[in-house]
């Protein structure tokens, strides 16, 4: 379930791209929020990687997911079709999950959200 959710966010987040006739000053509130979270998602997804793939995947996921919140409590705001707000919640649930499972492994790998391994050769 959390994978098709995160696949929608996804396809959601190229369409809206794709669709991007409109200038930033002739879109609605609800479609500049989106516009402004996506161009935040996606700079918060530039990292510099480490090496260790796992440990950058997730911390890539990290914003990525917090993205995808971030744009379906913007639909919650502004969106009025019911069964798009009922997949903005459900996508909030889900990613919310996710990334405290991140978290929780990154710690538990000694690996910060923003890079490098820790040495806990001292502690």
């Amino acid at each position: 379930m959390a994978r098709t959710l995160l696949i929608l966010s996804v396809v959601t987040t190229i369409a809206l791209a794709a669709i991007g006739v409109a200038h930033s000053d002739q879109l609605s509130p609800g479609s500049k929020a989106l516009e402004e979270a996506n161009s935040a998602m996606h700079q918060s997804m530039t990292m510099e990687m480490t090496g260790n793939v796992d440990a950058d995947f997730m911390r890539s996921m990290i914003p990525h997911h917090q993205g995808a919140i971030d744009m379906a409590r913007i639909v919650m705001e502004y969106g009025k079709d019911p069964e798009v707000r009922t997949l903005a919640e459900a996508i909030v649930s889900a990613q919310e999950t996710e990334i405290a499972f991140m978290k929780a492994w990154l710690e538990k790998n000694g690996v910060p959200e923003g890079g490098m391994e820790m040495d806990h050769s001292q502690h």
